[in-house]
């Protein structure tokens, strides 16, 4: 076993327990540390730690920071949350209103968009009304990876496939071969956290919502810009891709252009820059730098190698995506995938889609997504523990799997 790996399940641990002794660890000090250890022991290279980081997705990261952060301090996001939740009247009801529409709106807006507008979102309704705020926090993990699934701009890795693939239809052939299946998954969701956190709904008191009022009005209208430029460039993108046009607008591009008002036009923009989440964008980074370190030992590469089997068919792609996602980055691991599926049907490449965000829905380091929403919990004095998220993550990941394997197999295309 080599340096680099056991650094890295030394990382999971840490991640898993989150204190040793009276120290508490929080999730970007665990992989800062691992790696900085893999630099200083020469696993990787400086050069090649740079060059791992993914700089369009830490730009997306921090414009999208900016912009969620505005819609916080103006009190803009809790105003627009007032307008589309009072009219839920118990937890049974608020719980689907979270489920659906945060699985809906990561399929436009991207799942870590939503990650980051939706987690001081939810928890603001769960304490206005006294329910579990890490019912919450899951049911927003678990939506917006589901939602992403069915959209070829639902998340990082769907885009890849999108774009290199060679799709004639994207938005089509998304929708087609997940659409259904997703549905499936997030009533199955439903169900399951109801199970799981059935003592929430015991009482079936009506809820009471209290109206909001704008925090800072001027910001709020800067708010309000950022969100339309934000939604009208996705759009714009969704245009793009659908005609298959040669120009392209990087996530990393609206997500800085949606981020300019506050920043330019903000008396606060010192203090809104402050504020923002700088310990997740740290995170990010060494999660590059390590993961790269472990990959460029070729152990896992030596491991898929020596299961001898048909790594273009359907359970393959579905079983390896998954897995590996779990330990290097979901999007990185659909790039080294997809040379593989050239000549593959789309039955194939919907199933790399669908098992490489599903990932996300086992264990907390399996999406971007859930590492956000862990670490704006934290900001906002609240937090989702490793074994609390794979208790229910890790069944309902399993049947998440199934009922697309048995879509893709039986419905949709031959394995």
């Amino acid at each position: 076993m080599n340096l680099s790996l056991i650094v890295l399940i030394a990382v999971f641990i840490l991640i898993a327990l989150r204190k040793i002794g009276h120290f508490t660890i929080k999730i970007w000090q665990a992989m800062a540390g691992g790696a900085v250890v893999v630099l200083a022991a020469g696993e990787i290279s400086w050069r090649d730690a740079l060059t791992a980081i993914d700089l369009d997705v830490m730009l997306f990261l921090l414009g999208m920071f900016a912009v969620g952060q505005t819609l916080v301090l103006s009190g803009y996001l809790y105003y627009l949350a007032y307008r589309l939740f009072n009219r839920f009247k118990s937890a049974q009801q608020l719980l689907m209103g979270i489920l659906f529409g945060a699985a809906f709106s990561s399929a436009l807006l991207m799942n870590d968009t939503l990650a980051i507008i939706g987690t001081p979102l939810v928890l603001r309704l769960a304490r206005e009304h006294g329910l579990n705020g890490k019912l919450f926090l899951l049911t927003l993990a678990y939506a917006i990876t589901l939602g992403s699934v069915m959209s070829p701009i639902g998340n990082p890795q769907n885009l890849l496939i999108a774009t290199h693939a060679g799709l004639a239809a994207p938005f089509q052939t998304f929708f087609e071969a997940l659409a259904m299946p997703t549905l499936l998954n997030l009533a199955v969701t439903y169900l399951i956290l109801r199970w799981a956190y059935r003592a929430q709904f015991r009482a079936g008191l009506p809820l009471v919502h209290n109206p909001v009022e704008l925090l800072d009005p001027k910001l709020a209208r800067l708010a309000r810009l950022s969100l339309c430029l934000l939604i009208g460039l996705i759009i714009v993108k969704i245009i793009l891709v659908s005609l298959r046009s040669p120009i392209q607008i990087n996530l990393s591009h609206i997500a800085l252009i949606a981020a300019l008002p506050p920043i330019l036009l903000s008396p606060a923009r010192l203090s809104l820059l402050k504020s923002l989440d700088w310990a997740t964008l740290v995170f990010f980074a060494a999660l590059f730098v390590l993961t790269a370190s472990v990959w460029q030992t070729g152990i896992m590469q030596r491991q898929v190698d020596a299961l001898a089997m048909d790594l273009t068919s359907v359970p393959a792609i579905m079983l390896l995506s998954t897995s590996l996602s779990q330990l290097i980055s979901n999007v990185p691991l659909v790039a080294l995938y997809l040379p593989m599926l050239t000549h593959g049907d789309s039955a194939s490449l919907m199933a790399l889609a669908a098992g490489s965000t599903i990932a996300g829905n086992f264990l907390i380091l399996g999406a971007a997504s859930n590492v956000i929403i862990i670490q704006h919990a934290e900001k906002h004095g609240a937090t989702l523990g490793f074994f609390e998220f794979a208790r229910v993550g890790i069944p309902l990941g399993f049947i998440n799997l199934l009922i697309y394997w048995v879509w893709l197999r039986y419905w949709y295309g031959p394995a």
